[in-house]
């Protein structure tokens, strides 16, 4: 029996078309998440006030003015927040098809600042190119740039990824960034791009022996550039005798007078501004152990907000990535939560001894110029990745009938309960149940032959011959 059909809009769309379909929602920033830029503006804020209390010492002694580190970070500032409201409006698939420029240019600077007299030398590692107003950190381009390249690489190759071949090239393509950092003596942000590429690796959906293994030479790699290094063989051993009296003065020397800033904190510190740890007693104070100086001036519950703002923006970050309208939006979403999160993680795992001294800064309130214009620039793809997703999901975008925008109640409560991504696949799917592969894809009307079959079911079990029009009123629900 011939079904009746009404006039619908078809959504069978390819991918590439959906994207462009979908690049609308983020010319503005109405869909944005509004509580994930008032917690990093919060957060911003904050640091701009504890870098203040923090260096105000060390910039009077240095330069003769309180001020200078703050009035940088201030500009640093601002440059970041343009960036981030700029990364915010551009549709982030653009990212996928600039990823080899700028995993290019990555590597290049990476080998650049490795070159004499290009590349800045402090401390015997050579990590900045001093730019004058800034100086400039390739490690920190890198890992937001691995996060891009990495992203796009995964979400081609879809479920080859489980294949050993599939891992093997994942391993030297994220091997790349690695070296070239590991070459500069940046232990710390080696170990956090490699951590965020294994995230990625996971969200793709690898298998646990692969991830395994390649924990497994990861690490062993890693403990090999720990013994050939005497100054990381001496932060770990510093790690493990950190309290005892005869290494105060040592190389614990850092690490002890974070825990004494820390413990004279209390509950709720001496007050902003009254550090005593600030006055040269702690090496680094505004930049990788400022959080001991926030224990210290604002004590326990200052501490702990910082951690639960981290938390929370973990949070926000996850939430993007499982709405993101497809596989390289969940990647990029993955991979920037992933990436924040590590930083303050091992920051403040290392200013409270629980692992040794990295020289990793606190996003978004150590000072610094480069980590704290990609950190915010990580932010505004997050914020995209996160409008499209909100926009996908809102009820007038739920809605496909062709009859209105926002279609009956019906249509919209159906549209609710739906909506599947592929994991395979990578599309979006607005139907309850999973899609099959020849289905999978940006489809608003139920299948047919589904209809038929529901009918020819119902009217089997009832005894009766099925209503022809009870199959379009069922079309409508299910659109």
């Amino acid at each position: 029996m011939a079904i009746p059909t009404t006039p619908t809009r078809s959504l069978d769309l390819p991918i590439r078309r959906a994207r462009v379909e979908l690049a609308p929602a983020t010319r503005g920033l109405a869909s944005v998440d509004a509580w994930l830029y008032v917690a990093v503006a919060a957060i911003c804020a904050f640091g701009l006030v504890m870098v203040y209390s923090a260096s105000e010492v060390l910039a009077y002694d240095q330069t003769g003015n309180p001020n200078y580190y703050f009035e940088r970070q201030v500009a640093y500032l601002v440059l970041g927040t343009a960036v981030m409201l700029v990364l915010a409006r551009i549709d982030y698939h653009h990212l996928a098809r600039w990823s080899r420029p700028i995993g290019g240019v990555t590597v290049l600077l990476l080998l650049a600042v490795l070159v004499p007299h290009i590349g800045s030398s402090v401390n015997g590692a050579r990590r900045w190119f001093d730019l004058g107003f800034i100086d400039l950190q390739p490690s920190a381009v890198a890992a937001l740039a691995a996060i891009i390249v990495l992203g796009r690489w995964l979400s081609d190759r879809g479920t080859l990824i489980r294949s050993w071949s599939g891992l093997r090239d994942y391993a030297i393509l994220l091997s790349i960034p690695v070296a070239l950092i590991l070459l500069e003596k940046d232990l710390g942000s080696t170990i956090v791009v490699a951590a965020v590429g294994g995230i990625l690796l996971f969200l793709a959906g690898a298998r646990y022996r692969h991830l395994l293994i390649l924990l497994a030479i990861a690490g062993a790699i890693g403990w090999l550039m720990v013994l050939v290094e005497p100054y990381r063989l001496s932060r770990l051993t510093c790690f493990g005798q950190s309290l005892a009296s005869d290494n105060t003065l040592g190389t614990c020397w850092q690490g002890i007078q974070a825990l004494y800033g820390l413990g004279r904190g209390g509950l709720f510190g001496v007050g902003l501004g009254n550090s005593i740890e600030k006055y040269s007693w702690l090496p680094e104070a505004s930049t990788d152990f400022i959080f001991a100086i926030i224990g210290e001036e604002l004590g326990l519950a200052g501490a702990a907000s910082v951690v639960l703002v981290f938390t929370f923006l973990a949070w926000r970050g996850i939430r993007a990535a499982l709405r993101a309208p497809d596989r390289f939006g969940t990647l990029l979403a993955g991979g920037v939560t992933a990436w924040i999160c590590i930083q303050a993680f091992v920051n403040v795992a290392a200013v409270t001894v629980l692992i040794p001294a990295t020289g990793i800064p606190l996003p978004f309130i150590s000072y610094g110029g480069t980590a704290l214009v990609m950190n915010l620039a990580a932010v505004g793809i997050l914020c995209n990745v996160s409008a499209q997703g909100r926009r996908q999901a809102s009820p007038e975008k739920r809605s496909f009938s062709g009859a209105g925008r926002r279609g009956s109640a019906g249509t919209r409560r159906s549209a609710g309960a739906a909506g599947q991504r592929s994991a395979d696949e990578g599309s979006f799917s607005v139907v309850g149940r999973r899609a099959a592969p020849a289905e999978r894809g940006l489809s608003g009307v139920a299948h047919p032959g589904a209809i038929a079959r529901a009918d020819a079911d119902r009217g089997g079990r009832d005894g009766g011959t099925p209503d022809p029009s009870a199959g379009g009123r069922r079309r409508v629900a299910r659109r």
